[in-house]
């Protein structure tokens, strides 16, 4: 029924709502009227019944009392003059029909009164005497009569309304011309633009109602769809163009690897037509070693499709030449189908540059070799190594002899193109796989997997000989260089590559110690060995120290011999508190300080602290003469020491001409032009200059004339023996007096008792220093008292 209905046209369906609309409303109407008409009729007839009831209770209290039916009977016959009344009835006190009116049923037993019916009503009134009740007037009244005439009377008002449904189909059907025609005509549009695309078609509007307002809609959105499929072709245009001439390689992929689609540039990097590539796995054209790992990124994707998944990978084109590429993919949706979108880029001219800066930062720019930071990473793989498999390796050091004087000689182009001669030469005298490397500007290393330490040392030797016959030829002149080279092996035991280069560098170095161009094998109980880790081990503690401030300042002081005493005159002097409190002497860390470069430090730490201490101190400062620091050989070549000594007077406001700085003979005769030229601006400045540990060196008097110092002071392995050694009596004596005669005074070390002391002031020397006159103490111990009373 319903599908039948919905196949009808619109013209059909408008007639059937019209025709069911007015049936609906005529039904309605007529049974509104019959019930409302039923509710009047009834009303109607019960007020009329209850009045006659009424009457007749009145008129048949005496009668029913006296038992007399005949006024009962005559007052029911006239009330039966009422057309309604189909049943009367009247009871005595005992429920007994004492009279009655029969209509069509008998009167119904007292208790079985019917008290309602749909189609009657019913009047009960009761039969009262002296207000007791002796009876019971019961009046039933039928109304389907009186309902029925008047239903007759409606059939003209039916006849009416069913006129009206015919006006109003009649009335539709010239309606419809208005509607459904206009409406079949968008219709016939509507199919003609599906049929041939032809967007330029339009409906007719007929007329300014809602109507014509759709047709105007319907119009402009023809005009819009026609507007955007303009647009849409033209943008499915530039996205073919930008799709197949995107500088990317852009792949549409099934999950088992088959190309659905490559745009034509991506064909072309590849040296392949995309109708070639459609239908191929993408994997037969991915490198063999990297296949697996494209596999495992379309696994990644199918199992995660919201997540883009990266990968770098190598590419075989056509001529079987090899791009790298990095690749981005996840998985579209399409046509309910899951496939993956791979973009590509083609990176093989960033990878070579990256490969080529992975090459510089793990080589050494000027020989080519493998610098120190990429040696270390291959000694921490090789204790990884070690532990593991239990494979030893042998680490060497090497340290080249008399490169400094080709160097200083020839200039740094020829010491440049023996450091790459000698690298070949070295390479040459090892094998393929051991690992060679240029750690500094003269030193290398070696690292030989699987050997033991006997046959690195045979090769170390051979390596040894082959540079000592090897000549250096540079211009007209010829050079011979030779080698020192430690050795230390690493196995399951050894500790971290640091310490495994501290022990092959320790190695190298009791190599130069005991006379240079040898090899020289580590052994944990080497005495020479335990020495210089000894040193090593000191570093950290220095850098530390200066760190934490665990250096304590001590104070020595330097009194006049044979005249009165000028005020406080100390040199200062450093310790080193450890962990545990205890104050460790100088000589256990200074010579670690300036074999591994922190002498400079280790100077500018004294200087700023002791700076600090006396600018807290005026007091102290007024009542001092002067005060001597030490002076490392390296601090003199530090170009940033006289600057930052400068900048220390300024910060602190100390008086230059109270401080004396102290530089050891040797360390100037060493850095001559640099010790000259910070003397000169030191002094420039105010402050004074002392030549420390004077008479030691070789030819101390044909420098002297070259350093303007203002103190001497004596070597103290002369002083402490002059009482008994005549050659170090006249070697104080000569000094003494050369540096009476240069304006220099002079000041004795080592003056430990008043037998030294009393000949000391014998020859005329001006100042004394030693445990005999005052051991060092902290400077806050030093006190300002007569001490030139024990030099009198």
């Amino acid at each position: 029924m319903m599908r039948s209905i919905r196949s009808l046209s619109l013209e059909h369906k408008i007639s059937m709502a019209t025709f069911f609309a007015a049936l609906c409303i005529g039904v309605w109407v007529f049974l509104l009227w019959a019930f409302f008409e039923l509710l009047a009729i009834k009303q109607t007839t019960s007020t009329a019944l209850v009045s006659a009831a009424e009457t007749i209770s009145e008129r048949s209290a005496i009668a029913i009392s006296m038992n007399r039916h005949g006024p009962i009977e005559q007052e029911l016959k006239t009330a039966s003059r009422l057309n309604a009344i189909k049943l009367a009835c009247v009871y005595d006190s005992q429920g007994n029909v004492f009279s009655s009116l029969n209509g069509s049923k008998p009167c119904p037993d007292f208790y079985k009164i019917e008290e309602h019916h749909w189609f009657q009503t019913i009047a009960r009134i009761p039969i009262k005497v002296n207000k007791e009740t002796v009876g019971l007037v019961y009046l039933v009244g039928d109304l389907s009569a009186l309902f029925w005439e008047r239903i007759h009377l409606f059939r003209w008002f039916s006849i009416s309304v069913l006129a009206s449904i015919l006006l109003t189909l009649l009335l539709k059907i010239q309606l419809s011309r208005f509607i459904v025609a206009p409406i079949n005509h968008l219709l016939d549009t509507v199919k003609k633009i599906d049929v041939g695309r032809n967007y330029s078609l339009r409906a007719t509007k007929f007329a300014d109602d809602e109507l014509g307002v759709l047709a105007d809609t319907f119009n402009a959105m023809i005009e819009t769809v026609q507007t955007q499929n303009t647009a849409l072709i033209e943008a499915k245009n530039r996205y073919l163009l930008l799709y197949d001439d995107n500088p990317t390689i852009i792949f549409n992929v099934e999950p088992d690897g088959r190309i659905i689609s490559v745009n034509k540039f991506g064909a072309r990097q590849l040296i392949h037509s995309d109708r070639r590539l459609q239908g191929e796995l993408i994997f037969n054209f991915i490198h063999f070693d990297d296949r697996t790992l494209m596999e495992e990124m379309f696994g990644l994707c199918v199992k995660d499709p919201l997540r883009v998944n990266k990968i770098e990978v190598r590419m075989i084109c056509q001529d079987n030449s090899i791009i790298w590429v990095r690749g981005a993919a996840r998985v579209i949706r399409a046509q309910n189908k899951m496939n993956i979108l791979l973009v590509c880029e083609d990176i093989t001219e960033a990878r070579k540059l990256s490969e080529q800066i992975t090459y510089q930062a793990q080589h050494d720019s000027l020989t080519g070799l493998l610098n120190r930071t990429e040696f270390d990473k291959q000694i921490q793989q090789a204790l990884r190594s070690a532990r593991n498999s239990r494979t030893e390796y042998a680490l060497c050091y090497l340290d080249l002899d008399q490169f400094k004087v080709v160097n200083d000689t020839c200039g740094h182009v020829a010491g440049d193109e023996l450091l790459r001669q000698l690298s070949v030469l070295i390479k040459s005298q090892i094998r393929q796989d051991d690992l060679l490397a240029r750690l500094g500007g003269d030193e290398f290393g070696i690292l030989m997997k699987g050997c033991l330490l006997t046959q690195a040392a045979i090769t170390c030797e051979k390596i040894r000989l082959a540079i000592q016959a090897f000549r250096f030829a540079w211009e007209d002149r010829t050079f011979s260089i030779g080698v020192s080279i430690g050795i230390a092996g690493i196995n399951s035991i050894s500790g971290n590559s640091t310490e495994s280069l501290k022990d092959a560098d320790a190695a190298c170095y009791a190599a130069k110690e005991k006379g240079r161009n040898r090899v020289h094998l580590f052994r944990p109980n080497d005495q020479e060995l335990a020495s210089r880790q000894g040193e090593m081990q000191w570093v950290e503690k220095i850098q530390r120290g200066i760190a934490n401030h665990q250096f304590r300042l001590y104070g020595q002081p330097i009194v006049p011999i044979g005249h009165n005493n000028e005020g406080l005159h100390f040199e200062t002097l450093i310790r080193y508190q450890d962990d545990s409190g205890h104050i460790v002497p100088p000589g256990a860390f200074l010579p670690a300080a300036e074999r591994y470069n922190l002498a400079a430090a280790l100077d500018k730490w004294v200087i700023a602290s002791l700076f600090e201490w006396l600018a807290m101190r005026p007091r102290f400062i007024d009542k001092m003469s002067l005060c001597s620091i030490n002076l490392s050989g390296l601090s003199l070549s530090d170009e940033t020491m006289l600057e930052y000594i400068s900048n220390q007077f300024k910060q602190w406001e100390i008086p230059t001409d109270k401080i004396c700085f102290e530089i050891t003979e040797t360390a100037a005769i060493a850095n001559l032009s640099n010790a000259t030229r910070a003397i000169h601006m030191l002094r420039e400045r105010g402050s004074l200059f002392s030549l420390d540990d004077f008479g030691s060196g070789l030819s101390s008097f044909a420098y002297l004339k070259n350093l303007p110092v203002d103190f001497l002071k004596i070597d103290g392995l002369f002083v402490k023996d002059i009482i008994d050694d005549e050659v170090d009596l006249a070697m104080v004596r000569s000094i003494n007096e050369v540096g009476h005669v240069m304006g220099k005074k002079t000041i004795a070390e080592f003056v430990e008792n008043e037998r030294i002391l009393q000949l000391l002031s014998e020859l005329g020397v001006d100042y004394a220093q030693g445990y005999g006159i005052g051991k060092p103490v902290l400077l806050q111990d030093l006190q300002l008292i007569d001490l030139a009373a024990k030099a009198q």
